[in-house]
């Protein structure tokens, strides 16, 4: 009898934010099985919203991960270890100019970073917003948590949703600034050897230069190169294989159940969640068309035109945005092949979504500094 009066007592406690959560949870497992939409992060952060959000539910062990992997920012770290190990510079060091496009696509994040401010957010939720457009949930994890905003939750869910929703969202922007001409513009790929010195002198360099102009960049940086270095250095393949593999795999596990802790309703809804989201999304646009147009400005004044699209690939989201582009070029024309100028374009966006992230951390706390 008492165990029937304790249940009715949970189920009365029971609110319809929570009913929306355990719905939101529900939603997101199922981008992640039925849509193939980002699941090794999706699932656990659909599950764990179910989870948090149960009336009954001891939160301490979800809140005891998130205090151990985020607040401590190691899971973002860790994850940049994997992701570093994945990311093949070569066609970027083929083609060096591709680094101006993923410098070109970070656009959207000061652009929003006005209209958050704009909107009342206070300065550092405001920047912690506009990583969103990095599309990248390393940084915006890791920006969020340095500001500790009160947002966490909803900017975590609105930067992987976003990176998921690239085949969707791009494609329409992409039309809307490009004409069908520019569109067919072909650019031949002429790769150019990369030695191996090369491309273990690369990733020491890019943290040099990025810890040096932009300090608060450095950690995700030289996370992010060092993982790269263990795949260029040839004397690691089986770290390097377990990093792309065990280590990216279990932390993002753990990651997306240790964020579903900021996804309980009495945090996630709210008005603030709905602009949140919406801001994302308007970063994101205003990323890609930073990234297009910035092509059609360079196609003023080169020979060689580039083909518009390679702007858009300047976003972090790899390998996605560069696939996109990629497919999109060949439906306009078979033999066009722009997959490696993507690529080029693509991981350059991540390292500069990463630097993006220290300018944008450093510009708020000098401003709040001299307020």
């Amino acid at each position: 009898m008492q165990l029937i009066v304790e249940l009715f007592g949970n189920v009365g406690n029971f609110t319809w934010q929570q009913a929306l959560m355990i719905a939101i949870g529900g939603a997101l497992i199922w981008c992640a099985i039925g849509r193939n939409m980002e699941p090794s992060l999706l699932l656990p952060m659909g599950f764990g919203a179910i989870l948090v959000n149960l009336p009954f539910v001891n939160t301490e062990a979800i809140e005891t991960l998130f205090n151990a992997g985020i607040a401590t920012e190691l899971f973002p770290l860790l994850l940049f270890i994997g992701i570093g190990a994945m990311i093949d510079f070569g066609p970027l060091l083929s083609n060096p100019k591709m680094m101006l496009f993923g410098a070109a696509a970070q656009f959207g994040i000061f652009f929003t970073l006005g209209m958050a401010v704009l909107l009342g957010f206070r300065l550092a939720d405001a920047a912690s917003i506009a990583i969103i457009g990095a599309a990248d949930g390393p940084t915006s994890i890791y920006v969020a948590n340095y500001f500790q905003s009160k947002y966490q939750g909803a900017i975590m869910v609105a930067a992987y949703s976003y990176m998921a929703l690239v085949p969707i969202v791009q494609p329409p922007i992409i039309k809307l600034c490009t004409t069908r001409a520019e569109r067919l513009i072909r650019m031949p790929y002429k790769p150019s050897a990369v030695s191996g010195i090369t491309r273990i002198l690369f990733p020491i360099f890019v943290t040099l230069v990025a810890g040096t102009i932009a300090p608060k960049s450095a950690e995700l940086i030289g996370f992010l190169m060092f993982g790269n270095l263990v795949r260029e250095c040839g004397v690691l393949g089986s770290l390097s294989q377990s990093a792309q593999n065990e280590l990216a795999n279990l932390i993002t596990l753990l990651l997306g159940l240790a964020v579903a802790f900021r996804m309980r309703a009495e945090m996630f809804v709210t008005v603030e969640t709905l602009v949140i989201l919406l801001l994302g999304l308007v970063a994101f646009i205003f990323d890609t068309v930073g990234g297009v147009m910035f092509a059609k400005l360079m196609n003023l004044f080169t020979k060689n035109k580039v083909n518009p699209m390679i702007g858009a690939a300047g976003i972090s989201a790899f390998p996605m945005a560069s696939r996109v582009v990629h497919k999109m070029g060949r439906e306009e024309d078979q033999a066009n092949f722009l997959l490696m100028h993507a690529a080029g374009a693509n991981v350059s966006g991540q390292i500069a979504s990463v630097i993006a992230g220290g300018l944008v951390i450093t510009l708020v706390e000098n401003a709040l500094a001299a307020l």
